[in-house]
């Protein structure tokens, strides 16, 4: 299929169609400036101008949620969307059927500087160079009611990603800090505690962190020099490339290590990875194919995602949807490449991960 248009594509769950294992364009290409997906639906970040509204989804692709289009930023849930729009407004609109905004937003909060919280500490003003959401000057955004939440200024976010139950901060100076919920260790302090305040990492302390992610129940961080992936969390269906029963154990993984047949054996074949771990309680560097750097890493509820410095993207963990991209609906404990786009005559730009999803941005090379 070369010649094939660039844009944002979708591999992975499609409600009422299951799995999506062919790429389906989001937004009609070159149409978005970013992609904030829920389960069941996209919500797409357009130009930023008022009233533009943006092409519809092509093929089997989920259902896009129409935003303002003085929309800078939204982070969804299946109930509710935040929103940023214009300089200076966050509001909390519910999502209703269609996928489409309620009536109104449930919640709203303006940051202006000068004004003053209900503690008498003034509120900080927006910052043109500000990260994406969920962080926010003062604190974070959640998608359900309980809207914002405070951080500490000594913290100093720099980048903030939420799991279903977890929080991974990015500190100025490349620190990294974890919270919430621990069972599966995914907050990477060598137990499966609970942490109710911001902890760091403390692994990972001398190693400038350039990039978080946190999934389901597991987490991922990039270096910022080198792009090497620390990974820790739940391992139950390989999303952190470490040795997992399950897939291992899986007749498609069989079939896999050894084409010939069970009894087969591989000139070349690589030598046992070693025991298998379902829970990754501290950090642990990944070896990519090739020793590649990293320039993006994500994390959806039980895949993950890295795109190459080179432009490679590479996926593993779950796939019964078809989010890792291989045309497959099988889960796989390595990183494999996504070789579809090179073939459309495509370079991949970015990497998103939803629940049960992946989206990728490949332009024409």
């Amino acid at each position: 299929m070369a010649g094939r248009g660039g844009g944002w594509f979708h591999v992975g769950f499609r409600p009422g169609a299951g799995a999506g294992l062919e790429p389906a364009r989001v937004g009609g290409a070159g149409a978005a400036q970013a992609v904030r997906p829920s389960w069941s639906f996209v919500g797409v970040v357009g130009g930023g101008s008022p009233g533009t509204p943006l092409p519809p989804s092509a093929g089997a692709a989920p259902p896009l949620l129409a935003l303002p289009g003085d929309c800078r930023d939204a982070l969804p849930s299946e109930t509710h969307v935040v929103l940023l729009r214009g300089a200076a407004q966050l509001e909390a609109w519910p999502v209703g059927a269609g996928p489409a905004l309620g009536e109104r937003p449930d919640w709203r909060r303006e940051l202006r500087a000068g004004e003053e919280e209900e503690d008498g500490v003034p509120r900080p003003g927006p910052d043109p160079a500000a990260p994406p959401l969920p962080l926010v000057p003062g604190g974070y955004v959640v998608p359900r009611p309980g809207f914002f939440r405070p951080l500490s200024p000594a913290l100093r976010a720099r980048r903030l990603a939420l799991g279903h139950e977890h929080a991974v901060l990015l500190a100025a100076g490349g620190d990294l800090f974890t919270w919430g919920a621990g069972r599966h260790g995914q907050l990477g302090h060598g137990g499966l505690e609970d942490e109710a305040e911001p902890r760091p990492v403390e692994a990972l302390q001398g190693v400038p962190v350039g990039q978080v992610a946190a999934g389901g129940w597991h987490s991922a961080a990039l270096s910022e020099a080198a792009g090497d992936l620390y990974v820790w969390g739940w391992n139950e269906s390989g999303q952190l490339a470490l040795p997992s029963k399950k897939v291992s154990g899986s007749p498609a993984a069989a079939a896999e290590a050894h084409p010939g047949g069970p009894g087969a054996q591989q000139q070349h074949e690589s030598p046992p990875r070693g025991a298998f771990i379902s829970i990754q309680a501290f950090p642990a560097l990944l070896d990519m194919p090739q020793g590649a750097a990293l320039s993006k890493v994500s994390c959806g509820s039980r895949h993950t995602a890295a795109l190459t410095r080179t432009g490679d993207l590479y996926t593993w963990g779950w796939g019964k949807y078809g989010q890792l991209g291989h045309g497959a609906t099988t889960a796989s404990d390595r990183p494999r490449k996504v070789c579809c786009f090179q073939s459309w005559g495509l370079g991949v730009r970015d990497v998103v991960c939803g629940p049960w999803a992946t989206f990728v941005l490949a332009l024409p090379l």
